[in-house]
């Protein structure tokens, strides 16, 4: 008998254009851009759970930090592209959340970025997420795999 598959929560997508001011000379996204389009795909997850960093830090003296990032360039986004940022919550777990986000450009994925975040308080400590947000994210999975 196998092992079941692991709870996934699911894909959640963000769509971005690509301006003029995103590109350096040559007409190619720079490249830490691609990190502000997963931040703000990041940001929309954590609306779609019902906060957002304002009444995160408000309520609960809470903020998140990057603890790493992987960034993999496939192909260049340039001016104009139409572009989906697919977040998937990879793991949820006390005080951290990780996640891989896919920039895409139709079918063919252009960049992939794999991020560990970390929930700290106003002193930069670790803490656990609070139950509303942990079951909130909870809440946007998708049912298990058999």
């Amino acid at each position: 008998m196998s092992d079941p598959k692991p709870h996934r929560l699911p894909v959640r997508v963000y769509p971005v254009r690509v301006y003029y001011e995103d590109t350096d000379a040559g007409g190619i996204v720079y490249h830490a851009n691609y990190l502000k389009y997963a931040e703000r795909a990041r940001t929309e997850l954590l609306r779609d759970a019902g906060f957002d960093h304002t009444s995160l830090m408000a309520d609960h003296g809470a903020g998140f930090a990057v603890r790493r990032c992987t960034l993999e360039f496939i192909k260049p986004a340039v001016l104009d592209d139409a572009l989906v940022i697919e977040t998937d919550v990879a793991s949820l777990r006390g005080a951290s959340v990780e996640m891989r986000q896919c920039i895409r450009r139709g079918d063919q994925t252009i960049a992939q970025v794999d991020i560990h975040v970390a929930l700290i308080d106003r002193h930069g400590r670790p803490m656990r997420l609070p139950p509303a947000l942990a079951a909130a994210m909870r809440g946007l999975s998708a049912p298990a795999e058999a």
